[in-house]
């Protein structure tokens, strides 16, 4: 759930996470949901101008999941996933995003998932701060199908900063189901992050973490808990244009153990 790095700045074609786990001590935790292979993207700050329209595609395949799921969802194994987000800039300090949610997957063939909408503001630039900050918030349905949660919220704080070649991204998200088996549940801690480097003009190289710990009511077993790495390339197409390719890898059972994203982004 996330818009795409805007041209006014080169962060857009940054990704990548670094080790970010220490944050989570700060959470006490005590289940975690799986992670959402649908939109998988560290958020940077900027917002997309005012009066632009973002169109990003965003396509995930899980090479080796899940092949069963617990609550009696799709599982993950060999699931591709699309999601088409718009995201629409309406001033100089905030943006409205919309996604649309599909997957195909062994035996179901291709079918709507769900649709979710995310209002986003941001600090402004001329407040001068060292970092960029903004906040998005994320409200969805989703077939039970493939989310035993059909109405969710979520909260994502979003802190990045810009260091000549070098370029840093932390969301600490906050999650919450609104109806559903968790529906009781405290906020579920995701933090996500990343950390990238310019390689070449146009190319930059990064690390992406996504990660799911729990609760805000007290910690999974690490076993439990899910830990992602991907390993990204953001290529420069122009200003108008996002592009980012990565290969991911689970670190703990928790996690799916294999994945393949690829994010396509045109402004107009």
């Amino acid at each position: 759930m996330s818009p795409a790095f805007p041209p006014t700045t080169v962060a857009w074609r940054r990704a990548a996470a670094a080790a970010l786990l220490g944050v989570a001590s700060l959470f006490p935790t005590s289940s975690v949901h799986a992670q959402e292979n649908y939109e998988i993207q560290v958020y940077g700050s900027p917002l997309t101008p005012v009066g632009r329209t973002m169109y990003e595609l965003h396509t995930n395949f899980t090479a080796k999941g899940m092949k069963a799921s617990g609550d009696g969802t799709v599982p993950s194994n060999h699931g591709l996933h699309e999601t088409l987000e718009i995201t629409r800039g309406l001033n100089s300090w905030s943006e409205m995003g919309f996604y649309v949610f599909s997957s195909a997957n062994p035996g179901e063939g291709f079918q709507f998932v769900g649709t979710h909408i995310r209002p986003r503001v941001t600090a402004p630039e001329k407040w001068n701060w060292p970092v960029g900050v903004s906040i998005s918030q994320e409200f969805g349905w989703a077939r039970t199908k493939y989310s035993a949660d059909d109405w969710t919220y979520e909260m994502r704080p979003i802190i990045d900063k810009e260091m000549g070649r070098f370029y840093l991204s932390f969301n600490p998200v906050f999650g919450k189901s609104l109806h559903g088996p968790a529906a009781s549940e405290p906020f579920e801690f995701t933090p996500q992050g990343l950390a990238s480097v310019d390689v070449a003009p146009r190319l930059s190289l990064a690390l992406e973490y996504y990660g799911g710990v729990g609760t805000t009511g007290g910690f999974a077993r690490g076993v439990d808990q899910s830990h992602q790495l991907f390993y990204a390339l953001n290529y420069d197409f122009g200003p108008d244009w996002e592009f980012n390719i990565a290969y991911g890898a689970g670190m703990t059972r928790a996690t799916d153990k294999s994945m393949v994203k690829m994010i396509v982004g045109r402004r107009r």
